[in-house]
């Protein structure tokens, strides 16, 4: 054996299974592959299984039944399918096998082929690169929230924060999350978080992670996270971003350009928030740990008084002021202990009121802007013009007549009036 070979590393089957679905993972996933179906089959566990061929190669695929309930088709053998999915290792056989987490017949469309050519070119500029990638804070001092303020993320949020960090400041930049006009609002928001300060407290803190979430929907609906303008932003921003957009199978660019990319909106908030519980528990501990550090340097320094004093004939006099003062000392750390704790308590709970009353009023905020957006329509409802005594014309077709020159002698004419409709014949027709 060479000294090459002695050096080379030699692989459990498991840890290799293992390496080779991460690195298919990091460089293939999410994957769309087109074939015809062969030895489709469904268990009784909801879970289908088949193979994905052509003239010259086949793969083995499994739908779980969460995906397979989701088809709009019965899939048959012979059939011509798009399947998006992920590739991977099956470890107790080690065979390479799809997860099949979509299922169409071929031909539906080319959006995800326009995904896969935009995921190309950043990964090789390197957008998705894991050392750009930052960690998250372990306690931040206030969170940016980017998302919609008719989306039900935002309420998942929100409930989210509120019961693990009340305490924590969140600053909103809303923004449109679908439609065209989506990637430049989430493109603004961002920006918008990143050049003001989060002085939610007084104290001018700035925001350490911003949150971009959005729910579930089709690719269409998440289209707006694909957008290229939207990922360079995101690379350059100076915090922190942790995108949970969408369900947990699904993927956008703005995943693989965000820090961390989270499963779900709710999971994006748990990630930037430790429960409070946790922090009263490393609160409690520290005050253990200081107790405890008190407590020993009490009983080295009573020590080497002891020792000091049976040198010096029991100064009685010098020991007595020693243990006088060691007593005061005890108990100013022990005051101490307790205020610091009890502060910190109070303001926890102060921070909790202002994230409290600061949602409760852009709520308000946001049902009064509804209000008069739909005053507003309803001013402009044609009825009320016909209740004034108004009425509109159109010809036998139904087309609306606005001009003398549509309307001619004998012709017939129907007049809506507020409530019904009038039908009539021409006389005569005048010109002004």
């Amino acid at each position: 054996m060479t000294t090459n070979d002695a050096d080379r590393r030699v692989w459990r089957v498991e840890a290799l299974c293992r390496a080779l679905a991460d690195t298919l993972n990091a460089r293939f996933n999410p994957v769309r592959v087109s074939g015809e179906l062969s030895g489709f089959s469904r268990a009784a566990s909801g879970h289908c299984y088949f193979s994905l061929k052509d003239q010259d190669a086949q793969i083995r695929c499994a739908m779980f039944k969460r995906a397979a309930s989701q088809l709009d088709f019965a899939p048959r053998d012979g059939e011509l399918v798009e399947v998006s999915g992920r590739l991977d290792i099956y470890g107790p056989r080690g065979d390479l096998q799809l997860i099949v987490e979509g299922m169409r017949r071929q031909g539906q469309g080319n959006l995800f082929e326009e995904f896969v050519r935009l995921k190309n070119r950043l990964e090789a500029a390197g957008l998705f690169a894991s050392e750009r990638k930052r960690p998250l804070p372990v306690m931040p001092r206030a969170i940016g929230l980017v998302t919609s303020l008719g989306a039900a993320a935002l309420h998942d949020v929100a409930t989210a924060l509120r019961r693990r960090v009340p305490h924590i400041p969140v600053v909103l930049a809303p923004a449109a999350v679908q439609g065209a006009q989506a990637p430049g609002d989430i493109v603004r928001a961002l920006q918008a978080l990143t050049t003001r300060a989060a002085d939610l407290d007084g104290t001018g803190l700035p925001l350490d992670v911003i949150l971009l979430v959005r729910g579930g929907g089709s690719m269409e609906d998440l289209w707006a996270f694909n957008d290229e303008a939207l990922a360079l932003a995101l690379s350059e921003l100076p915090v922190p971003v942790v995108c949970g957009v969408g369900h947990e199978t699904d993927f956008t660019i703005a995943d693989f350009v965000a820090d961390v990319r989270a499963p779900t909106p709710t999971a994006a908030a748990e990630m930037v928030a430790a429960p409070t519980a946790t922090c009263l528990a490393a609160i409690d501990l520290m005050e253990n740990r200081l107790r405890d550090a008190v407590q020993r340097k009490l009983d080295v320094h009573a020590q080497r008084l002891d020792r000091v004093a049976a040198r010096a004939g029991r100064p009685s006099g010098v020991v007595a002021g020693h243990a006088l003062r060691l007593q005061h000392m005890a108990q100013t750390l022990k005051v101490a202990r307790q205020t610091c704790v009890q502060e910190a308590r109070r303001d926890a709970e102060a921070a909790s009121d202002r994230f409290t009353n600061g949602l409760q009023t852009a709520a308000r905020k946001a049902q009064d802007r509804m209000a008069q957006a739909a005053l507003r329509l309803r001013l402009l409802d044609p009825n009320l013009v016909l209740q004034r005594g108004y009425a509109r014309l159109s010809d036998a077709d139904g087309f609306t007549i606005n001009s003398v020159h549509q309307a001619q002698p004998g012709g017939l004419i129907k007049a809506t009036l507020a409530d019904g409709t009038v039908d009539m014949t021409v006389q005569k027709v005048r010109s002004n």
